[in-house]
């Protein structure tokens, strides 16, 4: 029954192919037996393989559409997908605390699609600064971070002078140790090997990710844990067939 699991929100993209975006956010939600909720920050024409075009949902729906749902159910985590700007994310983000400090929230920092398509440019360094500092965790490749951090420092010590949320640094695009993830807290950095490092790539495995992630938070797991549990679903979910749409199961 739902009543028996916590709720989650995504709030993200609609991809008709069903790789990426909401729907793969609530497939991943199912498969962890949380209540999925969704809102949807654009309508994308696209298939796994080509991405055509975008419309998106004006900011005062999706902020109607937050507060209604935050009125209704008592959401534990929020998944943040692809937006248009920093100032569509920064009022997303200020809303949900406004109206439930407490809920944590994961950004899927997508700044392009896998198929090359620019979803957001970072316009104000001091904006990105002042969202992340209400952000639970952020979940960038290595592409992604050094385009939000030109100088990040890879040095835990030196991390939370830079960034005031917890990294999670996605290994897919790291040529020296390939699948290998890294967990940047304020404190100190844990390394996530994988388990597997001979995996099928996949249209949205950013968004499955991200969005077990979200799961394991709701289900009252700790960060590491949460992170650790995700990859190990990301990673059955990648070699879940050979083509660039996968299936769920756990």
């Amino acid at each position: 029954m739902s009543e028996n699991r916590p709720f989650v929100l995504t709030i993200a993209g609609f991809d008709p192919s069903g790789g990426a975006g909401v729907l793969a956010d609530c497939k991943t939600f199912e498969q962890h037996h949380v209540s999925g909720l969704a809102i949807n920050t654009g309508n994308t024409i696209q298939t796994e393989k080509e991405f055509f075009k975008i419309e998106w949902t004006s900011l005062d729906f999706v902020l109607r559409s937050i507060k209604t749902l935050f009125e209704n159910y008592d959401i534990k985590v929020v998944k943040i997908g692809i937006v248009p700007s920093l100032h569509y994310l920064k009022e997303i983000v200020f809303n949900i605390k406004e109206l439930s400090p407490t809920t944590q929230i994961v950004w899927d920092t997508v700044l392009k699609s896998t198929t090359e398509f620019d979803f957001i440019t970072i316009e104000n360094k001091s904006d990105l600064i002042e969202i992340l500092s209400k952000i639970d965790l952020i979940t960038p490749n290595y592409n992604e971070v050094k385009k939000l951090f030109p100088d990040f420092n890879f040095d835990a010590s030196q991390l939370n002078k830079q960034i005031p949320t917890t990294i999670l640094l996605k290994g897919g695009h790291n040529n020296k140790a390939i699948g290998t993830d890294y967990l940047y807290t304020q404190n100190e950095v844990f390394v996530l090997s994988p388990n597997n490092t001979k995996c099928y790539a996949k249209h949205g495995s950013g968004c499955v990710l991200s969005s077990a992630i979200a799961a394991n938070l709701a289900l009252g797991q700790d960060l590491k844990s949460a992170c650790i549990n995700a990859k190990n679903y990301i990673e059955k979910y990648l070699n879940s067939t050979s083509t660039l749409i996968g299936y769920h199961y756990v």
